[in-house]
């Protein structure tokens, strides 16, 4: 009777004869040995074939496999040979590989992030649960905006008119009234056009809501979480960061407490001389980097052409993608750093934080930062007014470090009728399709709040991914909806 195990299975299974199921990730042969690296979605694992009298037809057979055949080995049975799988060894640039999208999730790169992100989803449902927060499953068509107009997604919904979700927070905030403590956790879409390195028309987020709550209380909770959720990742994925290249030690240093600053101390930084000297030391170190690149990029295309073995050449193809692919990102961040600078010290107050904005303020913290108390002109208009100045709102953006920029935002909830129906009117929305969400305060309301965590920008900060679109199976960015 054949037994099957799993490559993660194999130490369970020491002396035994075993059959390993899944694809050929690579082969080398050498005289009368043979190497197959197998992978089967748990693990690699090398399998080694001699060239044996008893095994000449396993050995023939092993010879023949190609990237991504599907084999059983105990002996050899080859399930199905694929024939020029398009993702050779090779480098490939990022175009090719999104386009591939279905077929790049086997590179171990890839797969690495993907588990990772499986933890990720699994550390955030079991913290709230754990920490007594229900479950409200909030809908995908909405009638009205929850983040303003400009970045909806209009839908035909039997000839009225509809919107993707942008939040599920306006519905799940009814549901705390019921419950205490409750989240939402689903996908949400964003009609930015943009095509940043942080942004998704459409990505996954987790909105926890708490009733009987003001904001230092809603920060409070936020900062457990986010301490809770990496350190699981850190505890289930240590050497899969580090073979991502993470400096995981970084990621040992999110402990409480974070810190906390207001806005206006935000706009203080940024015109401050730390901003314009981290900015300077920035544009010469990153210009000494494409000088060095270059030269490494001339004696790796020197070496190409006198590599005289297969893998030597695939080896030294590669080196020299990565090469020409980090020079050019390098080579646009340098022309960007003017612009940046320049926005930074005529930041004027009353204006929102911009990417650039938020990438100085986190790169200038060792953890991670709460921005607070934002002026009202710039926000929602379901923010809490601050009761002592009335030109600003409760409420908060927490930036990762290390320039990673904003992967939270909260508030406390207006919870006062009059003011929201004042603040309604301000943002010049509609009364009628916000009925129902004046209701919460005309029927026992009470203080309140929440944040939203992006599961995807989580993710490229825990794993320290330069661009979010490896963060997601299928990401949907502007000009990127067919895989």
């Amino acid at each position: 009777m054949t037994t099957y195990a799993t490559i993660e299975q194999l130490c369970d299974h020491v002396g035994q004869e075993v059959t390993l199921r899944g694809w050929t990730y690579k082969t080398r042969f050498s005289g009368k040995i043979g190497f197959v690296v197998l992978r089967d979605g748990t693990g690699l694992c090398q399998c080694v074939v001699e060239k044996l009298d008893e095994l000449a037809e396993v050995f023939a057979a092993a010879k023949e496999l190609t990237q991504e055949s599907s084999v059983e080995i105990t002996g050899l049975k080859l399930v199905q040979k694929a024939v020029d799988y398009p993702i050779t060894p090779k480098a490939h640039g990022v175009d090719f590989l999104m386009k591939h999208r279905h077929l790049w999730f086997r590179s171990q790169r890839q797969h690495v992030i993907l588990r990772i992100r499986a933890t990720l989803v699994d550390a955030i449902r079991q913290h709230l649960n754990k920490s007594g927060f229900i479950l409200i499953d909030t809908p995908i068509f909405n009638g009205t905006a929850g983040e303003g107009h400009s970045t909806l997604f209009g839908v035909d919904y039997f000839d009225e008119k509809a919107y993707l979700a942008q939040t599920g927070q306006l519905h799940v905030e009814s549901a705390c009234m019921a419950h205490g403590k409750v989240y939402c956790f689903g996908p949400t879409f964003r009609a930015e056009k943009s095509k940043t390195r942080r942004h998704l028309t459409e990505f996954w987020m987790v909105e926890p809501e708490i009733a009987y709550a003001n904001l230092d209380e809603v920060i409070d909770v936020a900062e457990d979480f986010v301490c809770g959720i990496v350190e699981r990742v850190l505890n289930d994925h240590r050497e899969d960061l580090e073979f991502l290249g993470r400096d995981v030690a970084s990621l040992e240093c999110i402990k409480k407490p974070f810190y906390r600053i207001t806005y206006s101390h935000a706009v203080d930084i940024l015109h401050g001389p730390k901003a314009k000297q981290l900015l300077e030391d920035d544009l010469t170190t990153k210009k000494q980097a494409i000088t060095d690149l270059s030269t490494k990029l001339d004696e790796l295309e020197e070496s190409a052409k006198t590599a005289r073995k297969k893998w030597q050449q695939e080896k030294a193809a590669q080196d020299i993608q990565a090469a020409r692919t980090e020079r050019s990102e390098l080579e646009e961040q340098v022309g960007n750093i003017p612009h940046h600078m320049e926005l930074a010290a005529n930041f004027e107050w009353g204006s929102d934080l911009g990417g650039s904005d938020e990438t100085i303020i986190s790169r200038l913290h060792d953890k991670p930062v709460f921005v607070t108390h934002y002026p009202k002109e710039v926000k929602a208009f379901y923010m809490r007014v601050d009761r002592e100045n009335d030109k600003l709102v409760e409420n908060f953006d927490m930036l990762a470090p290390e320039g990673f920029g904003e992967v939270i935002g909260g508030s406390a909830r207006e919870e006062d009728y009059d003011i929201l129906l004042s603040r309604i009117h301000d943002h010049k929305l509609p009364i009628e399709p916000y009925e129902w969400y004046l209701d919460l305060r005309r029927y026992g309301s009470v203080p309140h709040g929440g944040f939203g965590l992006g599961v995807e920008r989580t993710l490229a900060w825990i794993c320290g991914l330069p661009h979010i679109r490896e963060t997601i199976p299928y990401p949907r960015m502007m000009g990127k909806i067919e895989i």
